[in-house]
């Protein structure tokens, strides 16, 4: 009740804002001559437009757990090296991204690749609205490029899945009882220096009842691993009720939830031309290496705006 009581709050000032953003856009072909008018009814205009925008973004954020952190997990696809490889191209994405909107971010697992990449990563992401903004980014990113690892140098396409969960409350969201939890100890496989490589640091967490396992090798000590495993573990759960949740509301509307992967969201395309254009909004743009720096806010805007317009 009390977010549907901000989220009508937030369509009155918007709607209040378009009107007067309107009765300003008819005074200005009047203050043409007169220019000190003229500057300051742009600048008022360019204020609401610009207010006007952070509403919009603002009544996409219609999930409770928006505004939490967030934990995004990359996963290579099928192809071996290239897709691998373009994991890794996706996590430094987020993170340059991540460094650019003045959020934290922490990789709390990694599985190297078999010869370069990564199988598998897992980011936390701390900030204001992390995961409203992260959900856009949920789903298959499709690669097309000329592979570096072919000796003809053909063109390849990769895959790879990425998940944003919501940063589960423990004991709020999800309780863990400690019967229903395995906890197995291992050495690191990962780089990290001698320290990593002799003691058991790393930790699996396996829940019995689910099933789900989460593991954490990032950190030298046993304790911070296990830490990060069971935020990870909570977050996984927190996942699978709310899947379990919304397939129950699909059953009542009696349609039907795709399984698996499901189609591709964003295919970022580097040749024969240059391109990234995300499917389910249209938004495009041919400046490929800012977006793989992280420039992804084009894109995060758009769908944003494509969910209020959904739910309007």
């Amino acid at each position: 009740m009390r977010l549907l009581s901000e989220q009508k709050k937030v369509v009155q000032e918007w709607r209040g804002l378009e009107k007067e953003l309107a009765d300003i856009a008819e005074l200005s072909p009047l203050a043409d001559e007169d220019a000190i008018l003229g500057e300051e009814i742009q600048s008022e205009l360019g204020e609401l437009a610009s207010r006007l925008d952070e509403l919009e973004l603002e009544l996409a954020f219609s999930s409770e757990y928006d505004a939490r952190n967030a934990i995004l997990t990359i996963h290579a696809g099928a192809g071996g090296t290239e897709s691998q490889d373009w994991a890794q191209m996706l996590m430094r994405m987020y993170l340059r991204w991540t460094e650019r909107r003045g959020y934290r971010s922490e990789i709390l697992d990694v599985s190297p690749g078999d010869e370069t990449g990564i199988k598998s990563a897992i980011i936390g992401i701390s900030g204001d609205y992390a995961c409203g903004y992260l959900k856009s980014e949920h789903g298959v990113h499709r690669l097309v490029r000329l592979s570096p690892f072919d000796a003809d140098h053909a063109r390849h396409t990769s895959f790879a899945l990425v998940e944003v969960m919501p940063e589960a409350e423990a004991d709020v969201d999800v309780k863990i009882e400690p019967e229903d939890l395995k906890v197995d100890v291992f050495r690191s496989s990962g780089p990290g220096g001698q320290h990593m490589q002799k003691t058991s640091s790393a930790v699996r967490l396996t829940h019995l009842p689910t099933g789900l396992v989460a593991t954490c090798q990032s950190e030298r000590s046993q304790h911070q691993n296990k830490e990060f495993a069971l935020k990870i573990l909570q977050a996984r759960l927190l996942k699978l009720e709310l899947a379990r949740r919304a397939e129950e509301r699909a059953r009542i509307k009696g349609k039907r939830i795709a399984a698996g992967w499901g189609n591709q969201i964003r295919s970022y395309v580097l040749h024969p031309y240059q391109m990234v254009k995300d499917h389910r909004t249209g938004y495009q743009t041919s400046d490929t290496d800012a977006v793989l720096d992280g420039e992804l806010d084009g894109f995060i805007t758009a769908y944003l705006r494509s969910i209020v317009g959904e739910e309007g």
